[in-house]
């Protein structure tokens, strides 16, 4: 393996009422790959910064892209979960001479949220406590506890335009236009972003790698953070060979 210096970076953005703070565990397991990751509009570090006041995937995808020209990652690879996964796709339709793969973890071509999702989300700000009860396998509540714990605020209404940016999204028809490499992964009990959804992306995209995480759920940078480094990292060394 090359050593980081040579290395392909990875761009990494967070899902739905996330920050890049959730991919610390992953970041950590990688010290010999550079990694970057990107708090959206309104989230984390950027929760002065909200962004449109009703922001579609494409919004969040130009404004990834200008981090990456920004940052003088050119080239890189981008990781995204489940709302980062939609993000990352439509940055590859967008630009894809910027990107050379896409790792699509948790995630669809289309993302519809549940209607009383969508509903709790608008009417009370804690409404991820609810998503991450749905999104936890069984046995992992003591990673759910500690992704409750470590969620960093958020600006007003953010996890609603997140989820309804979702629900919005759909690539299906232009998957085609994909011709990077991409990583798939996906938790066998995800019932949020469901392993169907993986193996649509699998039988869309022309050069996928689909790897499926056991007793795992819809958040697996808590879930299993050891185990997704590495993935990426065996995926990095085969496609980058």
């Amino acid at each position: 393996m090359s050593d980081s210096g040579q290395q392909t970076p990875l761009v990494f953005v967070h899902g739905s009422g996330d920050s890049a703070r959730s991919w610390a565990q992953v970041i950590d397991a990688l010290p010999d790959i550079p990694c970057v990751a990107l708090d959206l509009p309104g989230h984390g570090a950027l929760i002065e910064q909200p962004g449109p006041d009703s922001p579609s995937v494409s919004d969040y995808a130009a404004f990834v892209r200008a981090e990456i020209e920004r940052r003088g990652l050119m080239g890189a690879r981008v990781v995204g979960h489940s709302l980062g996964g939609a993000i990352a796709l439509q940055l590859t339709l967008d630009a894809p001479e910027m990107i050379t793969g896409v790792a699509l973890v948790g995630t669809g071509a289309r993302l519809r949220v549940l209607p009383e999702l969508l509903a709790a989300a608008q009417e009370d700000p804690a409404a991820l406590h609810e998503l991450a009860g749905f999104g936890f396998a069984p046995g992992h509540e003591d990673a759910r506890e500690r992704f409750l714990r470590e969620l960093e605020p958020l600006a007003p209404g953010a996890l609603y335009r997140d989820l309804a940016a979702c629900d919005a999204f759909d690539c299906r028809a232009e998957l085609e236009r994909i011709t990077c490499p991409a990583l798939i992964v996906v938790g066998t009990e995800d019932r949020l972003t469901p392993p169907k959804y993986a193996a649509f992306l699998r039988d869309s995209l022309p050069h996928t790698t689909l790897v499926e995480i056991a007793g795992a759920g819809h958040y697996l940078s808590y879930e299993a953070p050891e185990l997704l480094a590495a993935t990426l990292r065996d995926w990095q060394t085969q496609t980058l060979s």
